[in-house]
């Protein structure tokens, strides 16, 4: 520690400190405008100039280290007037907008040009113009008003790992810009809107919808990924205006993903459910609540009376609240029935009963980004956890190294060191040879639930550089990721990667898919019998309850999930967007989106995030919990009488201190020899503003790279072994049905596969996300 003095206030701050970090210590503030705490240092904008004693000039706080003795004045005389110099040259080039500007109102410039800024310019020269770039459907450009801080550059060169952005030119001709003909479209994007000091760069959705000051402001939690990124959500009249990330360095920093951030447009779309409706002569109906109401309870009776409890099921929504999943559990189960799940894309269930709790990442998210070494194990990183995927490619930064097992070789935009890339079908053999390559390098014996299995898999090269790089460094961790638990074997990857964990000595974790992927297994939001997504579905029962969930798209069959909801008696559906609900329900509940209702999250590490309502309900919308609740009265069923939703979250917390009821271990499971497969197996992907019904509906997130209509993707052998090229439309078949999609040439997939996603209405017709495929020019 160095003892140095600021303001005529001494302070000790670790060596290595800057002037401007122990200025923040002691609560000085210096005007900056380059300096952001999270990017590096880059000392161009001149801002922070302050006085150091001895030296001949101003020095910039920002990059100017602590000296033992050293003495800062950072409002001396000698040090504002450097500020209003740099001020001047900021100022002889921007325009007077600001008026119609965006950024008015919190616009770091127009605050410090208040304290800094002459009355009048003393420049008369013909200001520069610049003119706009186009870089994408997310970002608006005023790049006239750019300050050259080049924070936009340094995000993305460090934080989202892409340097979308450059500084082309010198001097006075400088520009802040995109590569040619190529726009911004890391998932990460929206963020360069915060970092930009001026009004240079601006929310293309929220471009002149209202001003700062008009805003009420509210916090809230992403319903999105199970990271459950912390939020500002600023509404106007009722209706949200913008959404902007809520510093927690604990879960998300100070970023947000683009889904989190743009996805509020899904709130106004056209086919949002505000009223009550009921299907009568097979047309739709509105009716009042207590019409609805009663519909139901005299359905689900009758059903129950006519035909036994046990035909009525529950397909639950892992983006639904705690307290809605917590009711819907316990009104299915107080009509007497056991089949109810919110897993949907889950496919392989053969781990219920046998876990030690509910699957959770090991860790605490902060914990990630000082990993030292971490596997990974089927997960579309980058697009399924943006901000977990940020966190990691700061370990690396920070000399951590990375390691995979997946069936694409795409670009996360972090290092990775070892990787083993296979088709779905061989991920048991890459994660076995991983196991058995730890065990000779450790001189271990095998654990008697993998030998038969290790004993017929041999050790790879990649399977070996797996395993010694997870014998180095002192914080590891193994964690499974989306593709891994919907995976047909998933309960042997499971175990297979505990016995890598414990192995290496490291944290073995499930990143878990949706926002309560973890709370979901706390509400009991699944049967605790032999039941689950695929048997409710597959069993075709009379009645089901749809909460939240568009079963075609987010089912990991979707065709299977709708030709049960189509053939039975009746199907009740509560949720915010009508859909294809209309056409296999018969009554249809609004409920009220996570910005119209209270409730809560528990995100990937077990953290419970309660959240209020920001807005009215819209039209006759109502909070989920509440019609739940008010449901399981007029049914007679006891436990329903909580009066807010913190009574109902206070009842699931009872059951149990959360972080008592998480557990990844598991036992009494023998891992299974991998299944041959004969034709192209499938690899489907959810793209990430398809995972879910509200950033289905994101009109601008619908415009960006990430939505582009499916393609079918092809390694270069696989495509030439069918007689296509790439670009030609192609007929892909699977035993459920048959879409034309066309063909593109990509090197990052194994021989034998092609890529084509889920979760879209151009390819829900092909069914299972692990189907065989046959694929012919069309």
């Amino acid at each position: 520690m160095l003892e140095i003095e600021i303001d005529g206030q001494k302070i000790e701050v670790a060596d290595g400190s800057t002037v401007m970090d122990a200025a923040n210590k002691v609560g000085a503030y210096i005007p900056h405008f380059c300096y952001h705490k999270k990017l590096s240092i880059a000392a161009n904008c001149r801002m922070c100039l302050v006085d150091v004693e001895k030296a001949p000039k101003a020095l910039p706080a920002c990059a100017t280290p602590v000296t033992p003795g050293m003495k800062v004045t950072t409002h001396s005389d000698k040090a504002v007037k450097a500020q209003k110099s740099v001020m001047e040259f900021l100022l002889i080039n921007h325009p007077l907008d600001c008026p119609i500007c965006d950024q008015g109102g919190e616009c770091q410039l127009q605050d410090l040009a208040v304290g800094y800024g002459g009355s009048a310019s003393r420049y008369k020269e013909e200001k520069r113009v610049v003119f706009n770039k186009n870089l994408g459907a997310l970002i608006n450009t005023d790049m006239t008003r750019c300050i050259h801080c080049t924070r936009c550059v340094r995000f993305g060169q460090e934080i989202s790992g892409i340097m979308e952005l450059g500084m082309a030119g010198r001097g006075e001709h400088s520009e802040i810009q995109a590569f040619v003909d190529r726009t911004v479209d890391s998932e990460l994007s929206g963020n360069a809107i915060d970092l930009c000091p001026v009004g240079a760069l601006t929310s293309k959705p929220f471009r002149f919808a209202a001003r700062t000051w008009e805003l009420a402001r509210r916090r809230s939690v992403s319903p999105h990924d199970s990271l459950g990124a912390n939020l500002i959500v600023q509404t106007k009249h009722d209706v949200v205006m913008r959404v902007l990330p809520f510093e927690n360095e604990a879960v998300n920093e100070c970023w947000l993903s683009d889904k989190d951030r743009f996805s509020y447009e899904g709130l106004t779309a056209a086919d949002r459910l505000t009223q009550p409706r009921i299907k009568h002569g097979g047309e739709w109906h509105d009716v009042d609540w207590p019409t609805a109401l009663d519909y139901v309870t005299k359905t689900l009776r009758g059903i129950v009376a006519d035909h036994d409890a046990s035909n009525v099921g529950a397909l639950l929504s892992p983006h639904s609240t705690l307290e809605e999943l917590y009711l819907a559990q316990k009104l299915v189960r107080g009509l007497g029935s056991d089949k109810l799940d919110f897993r949907l894309r889950q496919r392989d269930f053969s781990l219920d009963g046998k876990l030690a709790g509910a699957p959770w990442l090991g860790m605490k998210v902060a914990d990630v980004s000082t990993l030292d070494a971490t596997l990974v194990i089927g997960s579309f990183l980058r697009k399924d956890h943006p901000l977990l995927a940020q966190r990691l490619r700061q370990s690396v930064r920070h000399w951590g190294k990375l390691a995979r097992v997946h069936v694409a070789r795409e670009d996360w935009l972090i290092p990775v060191e070892a990787e083993s890339i296979v088709a779905p079908s061989a991920m048991v053999d890459a994660l076995a040879a991983v196991l058995s390559a730890q065990l000779k390098l450790k001189g271990a014996a095998a654990p008697e639930s993998c030998a038969a299995l290790l004993g017929s898999v041999s050790v790879t090269s990649e399977a070996e550089a797996i395993a010694e790089m997870l014998d180095g460094g002192e914080k590891r961790a193994v964690l499974l990721g989306n593709l891994a638990v919907q995976h047909p074997q998933y309960a042997t990857l499971h175990l297979l990667a505990q016995e890598i964990s414990r192995l290496a000595g490291a944290s073995f974790g499930v990143i878990g898919e949706a926002a309560n992927s973890v709370g979901g297994y706390l509400a009991n939001a699944l049967s605790l019998g032999s039941a689950n997504t695929r048997s409710i579905i597959a069993d075709k029962l009379r009645a089901y309850i749809v909460m939240g969930a568009e079963p075609e798209l987010d089912c990991a069959n979707g065709v299977a999930a709708r030709a049960a909801l189509d053939a039975a008696a009746s199907v009740i559906y509560l949720g915010s967007f009508v859909g294809k609900a209309a056409e296999y329900a018969d009554v249809m509940l609004p409920v009220a989106p996570f910005t119209e209702t209270s409730g809560s999250f528990v995100n990937a590490e077990g953290l419970v995030q309660s959240f209020n309502a920001v807005a009215k309900p819209t039209g006759e919308t109502r909070p989920g919990w509440k019609v739940l609740r008010v449901l399981g009265n007029m049914l007679g069923i006891e436990g329903f009488e909580q009066n807010s939703s913190e009574d109902v979250r206070n009842e699931v917390l009872a059951l149990g201190e959360p972080a008592a009821r998480l557990g990844n271990a598991v036992t009494g499971v023998v891992a299974a020899a991998s299944k041959a497969q004969t034709g192209l197996q499938r690899v489907a992907d959810v793209p990430i503003h398809f995972a879910d019904p509200l950033a289905r509906r994101a009109t601008a997130l619908q415009k960006t790279r990430d939505s582009a209509l499916p393609v079918a993707r092809f390694a270069a052998s696989t495509l030439a072994g069918i007689g296509a090229e790439d670009g030609m439309p192609v007929a892909v078949r699977s035993t459920q049905g048959d879409v034309v999609l066309k063909a593109r040439v990509d090197d990052t997939l194994p021989a034998g596969v092609v890529r084509i996603p889920a979760a879209h209405a151009s390819t829900v017709a092909l069914g299972d996300l692990f189907s065989e495929l046959t694929v012919e020019r069309a």
